[in-house]
C-alpha cells in the first residue's frame, strides 16, 4: 500500500512515500502508542474504585497557566453541570481516541480530539519549573505527528474506508480520515 504526502517548504513542494521502510513503521508504532496511552488512561478511569472527579485538578490546576486558562479551569471546575460532563468527556473521549488510533479509524479526528485534550492537560498541569518542554506538551506533539501525516493509512482501517463508495462520494469526509 503506498501512501504519499506532499509538503511545502520554503517555496519547494515535496512528495515523499512514507508507508516505505522504517518512516512507516516509526509512524504505525507511534500511533500505536498513543492510542494505547490514551485507551488505558480511558478504561482505567472507567474501572477505578472510586468515580472519575476532575474537580479537584481543575480548581487546583497549578498557577503556572495563563491567567484566562487558570480561571477558566476553576471556573469547569465550581460549575456543577460543566464538572459533570467534563467528568463524562474525558474518560469517554481518552477511550475513544485511543481506539481509534489502535486499529487506525478516523485517525485524524481522534488525532485532533486527542491534541484537543493534550492542550488543556498541558495548560492545567503546568510544570513549567524545568522549561516549557513536559510529558504534556510531547504528548500533544505525538497527536500532531499521527494526525498530519494520516497514520490510520498505513495498517489501519482508514485505508480501506477512503475506498467506499461512502467516502469516494463524500471526499471532504478524508479529512477526517488517514
Amino acid at each position: 500500500m503506498t501512501t504519499t504526502g506532499q509538503i511545502e517548504m520554503l517555496g519547494n513542494r515535496l512528495e515523499f512515500d512514507y508507508a516505505e521502510g522504517a518512516t512507516g513503521y516509526v509512524l504505525v508504532l507511534t500511533r500505536l502508542i498513543t492510542g494505547y496511552w490514551f485507551l488505558h488512561a480511558g478504561v482505567t478511569k472507567y474501572l477505578a474504585a472510586e468515580p472519575f472527579d476532575a474537580g479537584g485538578w481543575l480548581v487546583n490546576a497549578t498557577g503556572g497557566a495563563p491567567a484566562p486558562v487558570h480561571q477558566f479551569l476553576v471556573w469547569v471546575g465550581q460549575t456543577p453541570w460543566m464538572l459533570e460532563f467534563t467528568n463524562i468527556m474525558i474518560p469517554l473521549g481518552e477511550t475513544l481516541i485511543g481506539l481509534g488510533l489502535l486499529v487506525g479509524a478516523l485517525t485524524r479526528l481522534a488525532a485532533f480530539f486527542g491534541g484537543f485534550l493534550m492542550v488543556f492537560f498541558y495548560l492545567g498541569n503546568a510544570e513549567w519549573a524545568h522549561g516549557f518542554v513536559n510529558g504534556d506538551l510531547l504528548g500533544l506533539m505525538m497527536f500532531v505527528i499521527v494526525g498530519t501525516l494520516g497514520a490510520g493509512r498505513i495498517l489501519g482501517l482508514d485505508a480501506y474506508l477512503e475506498q467506499t463508495d461512502f467516502v469516494q462520494k463524500h471526499p471532504a469526509l478524508k479529512y477526517l480520515l488517514g
